[in-house]
Order: C-alpha cells, then sequence, then structure tokens
C-alpha cells in the first residue's frame, strides 16, 4: 500500500504505480478519476492491503462514477493492481456536465446510480463473515468423492487462487493463510490443487452451518 500524489484536477495525466491508493472508503472527494488504462482492486483495506477484495475494474473506466452521480463517499477502497494512467476531474464539473442531460435520462442515471449503490452496499455488509468462515463454506460447497476411494472427502482448486480468493471477496494472500490456518488446526490436509477435509463438523461449525 502506497502513499502517492494523487492526479490534481488541474494537472494532465499521470501514471501511478500498483499500490497506490485512489480512494478511500467513507471518505468524500472532490474529483473522479478516469482511467485511462491499468487495473484496480476494489475492497476493504487493512493494515498491509487490501484485506477483503470485492473485485477488479480495468479502464479505459470512470472511477466510482455512482457516488459522484448521488454526491456520496465512496464505500469501498480502490488500489492501484497495476500501474495506472488516471486523470482528475473536478466533482463541479462532472456535476455540471450532468446537470445537461434531459431530465428524464437524469433520472434514469441517478436511478442506475443508487441500484448499483445498494447491491455494493450489501457485497460490503456481508464481508462481516470473517474469511476463514467464507473459505470453510467454499470448501463445504465443492466437496467431491476422495480420487483415491479415501472416506475422508476432498476439494479440487480447479481455478487459480486469485479466482477463487475474488469470489470470497478477500485478497490472494488472505486466501493461502486461511488455508494453512486451517491445516494448522487439522480441519484439512494436503497442498497444491487438491485438499482432503479432514473434520467436516469443524468445518460446518467454523462457517456458522
Amino acid at each position: 500500500m502506497l502513499t502517492v500524489p494523487l492526479p490534481d484536477p488541474t494537472h494532465q495525466a499521470v501514471l501511478l504505480p500498483a499500490g497506490a491508493v485512489l480512494l478511500r472508503r467513507a471518505r468524500p472527494h472532490d474529483a473522479i478519476y478516469h482511467i485511462a488504462r491499468g487495473r484496480l482492486a476494489m475492497g476493504l483495506l487493512g493494515p498491509d492491503g487490501l484485506a477483503h477484495q470485492l473485485g477488479w475494474i480495468e479502464g479505459p473506466c470512470w472511477l466510482d462514477p455512482g457516488s459522484a452521480v448521488l454526491g456520496q463517499a465512496p464505500l469501498m477502497d480502490v488500489v492501484a493492481d497495476t500501474p495506472v494512467e488516471a486523470r482528475a476531474v473536478p466533482l463541479a464539473e462532472f456535476s455540471a456536465d450532468l446537470g445537461t442531460l434531459p431530465a428524464p435520462t437524469l433520472a434514469l442515471v441517478r436511478d442506475l446510480a443508487q441500484a448499483h449503490r445498494q447491491q455494493a452496499e450489501l457485497a460490503v455488509s456481508r464481508l462481516g463473515k470473517d474469511a476463514e468462515a467464507r473459505c470453510a463454506e467454499w470448501l463445504l460447497r465443492h466437496v467431491e468423492p476422495a480420487p483415491d476411494a479415501s472416506p475422508q472427502p476432498a476439494v479440487t482448486l480447479r481455478q487459480r487462487k486469485r479466482s477463487i480468493a475474488a469470489q470470497l471477496g478477500i485478497a490472494p494472500e488472505t486466501f493461502s493463510r486461511v488455508l494453512r490456518q486451517l491445516r494448522e488446526r487439522g480441519l484439512i490436509a494436503g497442498r497444491g490443487r487438491q485438499l482432503r477435509l479432514l473434520n467436516v463438523n469443524g468445518l460446518r461449525s467454523l462457517a456458522g452451518a
């Protein structure tokens, strides 16, 4: 996680390094960023970066336009996953351009922004279940017969850990750490793509099932 100077509304586009924090949840901004190129991760920041990840966005795109349309603070933190080229547009200028839209079109844009924000609020609220509980729940949902007729159920990681972590709303590093903790607690065994569930009841208890 880097602290770097962000684009100034009076300046041209600048290249920001991976790790730069562009948006902080619940903090109002006086500009909206247009991302010309690069990928950003969205979620909730922890002391060492994104502790919970909800997805990615890639340029070219506007960054969190819904909050700008509604005049509200961001719901999520946004961190550059790769170097990104960004340009800042003052919110006053952005709002003035919105005001030139026909009234029915502007109402539609605001309705869409509100619907998207409600979905984002629901996604953020689901992060209340901790990472271990979500991982345990995911493992239980993906149980399959063990390939060697072992009585212990198994789970095969058929996707990259980054993709699975994104589904769970956590960072890839957090997913790997939780799997290690589950091994240390004797709930699962195995490394690589094949995992064995040693204590299904313990996983169910952890998942709140």
